[in-house]
Formats: structure tokens, sequence, C-alpha cells
């Protein structure tokens, strides 16, 4: 039997269904990254990306590409991202389909909590970088900018900047996560998180310092604040974590010393 109650099917089985749900979930790709290309010419998404940066083009407010397939690549590229974020709840549930034989049913009503958290958070991150973080790392860096120099901004590069730094964002707000399965794995808890609590504000104030250089201090702290907010988060989360294992630990140290006692000598 599987952990999940069901009969246990033979190996090659399971590759025959592996096989087929990859085989499945890269269909579901190929028709998401047709339908973003569809979205990316049809709605002229590129001229919306590039709002945040029109203030710094000059008076013709373009971006430029140096060379003739930068914007054959760039269409590609966000074609893939659309793509997968359509094809992403068909992934995941062929994902789901797979391993979800081999989980508890306790575990499996906690896999699509976290993941929906997961998901909710990630999109957060990027949507902070990119309406807060991006305009005042773009303001900075028009303020450093010496009076005899033109900007001249590739779009490959410019875009490509800002989406690095939204996912990387976006990966920044995933710490609840990983603490919380940490916690869930004993290597994290509640007491070493309350210890290493000034560690973690300084860590919040020197990674919105590297995302955000601007001088202003508002900027930074206004970025500091809600990854530290993050750090609070985890640390309830590892906290309920924690209470709910000691006290698993507790009715199955219970029930041993009941099976113990009512064995026959």
């Amino acid at each position: 039997m599987s952990r999940g109650g069901q009969a246990e099917m033979p190996f090659l089985d399971h590759l025959e269904e592996l096989r087929w749900r990859i085989l499945w979930s890269l269909l579901a790709l190929v028709i998401g990254v047709g339908i973003g290309f569809w979205v990316m010419m049809r709605f002229e998404v590129i001229s919306m990306l590039i709002e945040p940066f029109k203030p710094y083009l000059g008076a013709q407010g373009k971006l430029i590409y140096t060379h003739p397939a930068d914007t054959f690549r760039l269409l590609m590229t966000s074609s893939l991202v659309i793509g997968t974020l359509l094809a992403l709840p068909v992934i995941l549930w062929h994902v789901w389909g797979f391993l979800s034989p081999a989980l508890y049913s306790h575990e499996k009503r906690v896999v699509i909590p976290v993941l929906i958290f997961a998901t909710l958070l990630f999109m957060a991150g990027i949507a902070l970088s990119w309406f807060l973080v991006l305009p005042l790392t773009l303001k900075f860096f028009a303020t450093i900018q010496p009076a005899g120099l033109q900007p001249m901004l590739s779009v490959t590069e410019t875009l490509g900047f800002a989406m690095s730094m939204s996912l990387a964002m976006g990966a920044v707000f995933e710490l609840p996560i990983a603490i919380l399965a940490l916690s869930v794995l004993g290597l994290v808890t509640p007491k070493l998180l309350h210890r290493f609590r000034r560690f973690a504000l300084v860590g919040a104030v020197v990674v919105a310092a590297f995302i955000t250089p601007g001088q202003d201090p508002f900027s930074l702290f206004a970025l500091a604040g809600p990854l530290y907010l993050l750090y609070e988060v985890s640390v309830m989360l590892s906290a309920i974590v924690h209470r709910r294992r000691l006290k698993r630990e507790a009715r199955e140290a219970r029930e041993a010393t009941g099976d113990e006692a009512g064995a026959p000598a």
C-alpha cells in the first residue's frame, strides 16, 4: 500500500504515468507560450512594460535595440513568462496527481494552502518591486547622471534589469515558506528565530539597501519594513508548527505508553 492508502503501482507503471504527465505539462506550456505570443502582439504589452522608464527616455520616449533579433528575443522571453503562468495550474495539477498518492491525509491538507500562500507571496514581491522599488531605483539613477551624458537605454538590457529585480524580490518574499519548511523538518525552532531577530532586522536593511540604492531613507525603510515583517510572519508560522509537533509527539508518546501497558507480559 502507498502512504495515501491507495494500492501501490509497479515501478514501470509509475514511469509511464510520469511520462504522460510530463507530456501533458509540456503541451500546456506550448499552448500557453502560443497564447502569450498572441497577447504580446495583439495588445502591445511591451509598450506597457516600458511605461515606468518613459520619464527617463528623453523627448522620443522610446527604448532602443542594437541587434536585429532583440525584439524577437524579447517577444519570445515575454511569451515564455506569460505561457508559464498560464500553464502553471495544469503543471501543478499533474505534479499533485503524481505525488499525492504518496502523502498522508494531513500532509495533503497542508500542501495546497502552502502552495497558494507561496504564490501570493511571490506575486506580492513582484508587485512591490515593479510599482515601488523600480520607480525609486530609476529616480536614484537619474539623479546621479552627469550632465554631459545622453541616456540611450536598450530594450533588452532595461527590461531584463527590471524583470531580474522583480523576480529577485519575488524570491525574497518566499522567506516565510522556506522557514516554514525548515520548521516542519525540525531544523528551525521559534526559540532560534527569536534569538536571531536583531540579525534579521539588520539583514532586512542590508537587503533593502542593495535592492534600492537610493539616498532617500524613506525608500530604504519602505522596503526594509515589509522584509522584516515577513520574518515576523515566519516566526509566527514556526511557532504554530512547533506547537503542533509537540502535541503530536506527546500524543504519540501517550499512545505508545498505552500500548506497552496493554501488551501481555
